[in-house]
């Protein structure tokens, strides 16, 4: 019997503002993870698992409005990347993580889940806080870079 890849869909937003005309001085917003048993104390985007029978637009758009409190239509979604990932080779570590950035939203980002967010600031794209949830640091770099793939790993 063949061992099948297990995979676990994610949808992230990476919210940005910009500065200046230049993505590299953009800022991004940040939530401090806190009380979810994965990377708690870790800043990260606003992301979320793809629920059953929705599309990855669509939860990328929910977890905004759950975690943020704003709401971003999904034509205003602009794919970043695809990435493959795992970590400790369990199926709840097989990962298929889609990254979508914006900068069109209605209302003000808030916390809007305290128990799972110990706050949200925006930070410059070249001075990110520390520790960024490592996978996400390494897409923001990339953005801030201007050099994203269509396609990363990451833990392979």
């Amino acid at each position: 019997m063949i061992d099948r890849f297990v995979i676990v869909p994610a949808a992230y937003v990476v919210f940005l503002r910009p500065t200046t005309g230049e993505i590299a001085d953009a800022e991004v917003l940040l939530q401090l993870r806190s009380g979810t048993g994965y990377m708690d104390d870790h800043w990260a985007t606003i992301a979320g698992h793809v629920e059953k029978g929705e599309s990855v637009f669509a939860a990328a758009a929910r977890e905004a409005a759950e975690e943020i409190g704003v709401t971003v239509a999904p034509e205003a979604l602009i794919p970043l990347c695809a990435m493959h990932r795992t970590g400790t080779g369990d199926a709840i570590d097989e990962r298929v993580d889609w990254f979508f950035s914006t900068v069109v939203w209605t209302g003000d980002p808030v916390v809007m889940e305290s128990t799972k967010c110990a706050d949200l600031q925006w930070f410059a794209l070249n001075a990110l806080p520390d520790p960024v949830v490592p996978h996400e640091r390494r897409v923001l770099d990339l953005v801030r870079q201007g050099a994203v793939p269509p396609i990363l790993t990451h833990g392979f």
